[in-house]
């Protein structure tokens, strides 16, 4: 099964990216680097806490932009809540209406329905004048 490889990177992706190569790059250099004799190793450990320095600022900036993009993403998602309950609410109120929309339609037609009955039932009176015969 193949790895899902996006055409184009996000963000947050891009600065993953270039923090693993930076970091492989930090362990290449410090790997290829000769073990340093006791006379330099004031030296070397100034060297050593400089480049530690410069891979915590490196996390740093990624931690942030991965901050960044998961707060941008959960604003999103709570305006898309916000959204869907207030979508929500407006089909509710609409089902209500139509509800009640129905119930009077049902009275109109039992009304209707009780004075058919009324009318079929009675005799029909008819004039002298209106029979052409």
């Amino acid at each position: 099964m193949g790895r899902y490889v996006p055409e184009k990177l996000s963000g947050v992706d891009q600065a993953a990216a270039k923090v693993e190569r930076e970091i492989r790059e930090f362990v290449r250099r410090d790997a290829g680097l000769s073990r340093p004799q006791r006379t330099e190793e004031t030296e070397a450990d100034a060297h050593g806490v400089q480049r530690v320095e410069t891979l915590n600022a490196l996390i740093q900036r990624v931690i942030a932009v991965s901050t960044e993009e998961i707060d941008r993403a959960i604003l999103e998602l709570q305006c898309v809540r916000d959204a869907l309950r207030r979508e929500g609410e407006q089909v509710n109120r609409d089902l209500a209406g139509y509800a009640s929309f129905n119930q009077h339609l049902m009275i109109g037609m039992k009304i209707i329905a009780e004075n058919l009955k009324q009318w079929k039932g009675a005799p029909v009176q008819r004039h002298k004048d209106e029979c052409n015969w």
